[in-house]
C-alpha cells in the first residue's frame, strides 16, 4: 500500500513538471509587434527565454544598407545590424504563463528598460518598464502562424 501511495506521487510529480515545462515553452516561436514592423524570435537558452529580431519591414536605410543599432548609447556597438539583435533577455517563467526578470531593448531610442511577458494564447502582452511595473508601456505583440 505505502509503495503503490509512494509511486503515484512520484509519477504525479513527473506529471506535474513535463506540463509544466510545455507550458513555460508556449512563449517560444516568432511573435509580430504591435505596429506590424518587426518580428521577434523567442527561444530558451539554459532555462531563460531570449529574442532577436528576425524580419524588419524597412530592413534597409535610404541609402540601400542594412539599418543599423545606431541609438545604442554605447558607441562601440552602434555599427550592429538591427537585423538579427537580441532585445528580449534573461525572461524567467514564473508559471501561470508569466515571464518575469528580464529586459527589452528599444532599437528606436537605445533604451533597455525592465520587462515582463504575460502569455494569452496567441498575444504576448509586453509590460516596459522603470523601476516597478505600474509606472511602464504595455504591448500586445501577435503569433505569427
Amino acid at each position: 500500500m505505502i509503495k503503490r501511495l509512494f509511486l503515484t506521487a512520484i509519477v504525479a510529480c513527473i506529471s506535474f513538471a513535463v506540463v509544466h515545462a510545455q507550458n513555460a515553452d508556449g512563449v517560444l516561436g516568432k511573435w509580430i509587434n504591435s505596429t506590424g514592423e518587426g518580428q521577434i524570435q523567442i527561444y530558451k537558452k539554459g532555462a531563460k527565454y531570449f529574442g532577436k529580431l528576425s524580419w524588419i519591414k524597412t530592413p534597409n536605410d535610404e541609402n540601400g544598407k542594412p539599418k543599423e543599432d545606431t541609438h545604442n548609447p554605447d558607441a562601440s556597438l552602434r555599427n550592429r545590424p538591427l537585423l538579427g539583435l537580441e532585445i528580449l533577455k534573461d525572461f524567467v517563467y514564473d508559471g501561470d504563463n508569466v515571464y518575469n526578470d528580464g529586459t527589452i531593448y528599444d532599437p528606436k531610442n537605445g533604451k533597455t528598460y525592465s520587462c515582463k511577458m504575460t502569455l494569452d494564447g496567441k498575444k504576448l502582452r509586453m509590460r516596459g518598464y522603470i523601476g516597478i511595473s505600474l509606472i511602464g508601456r504595455t504591448e500586445v505583440w501577435t503569433r505569427v502562424e
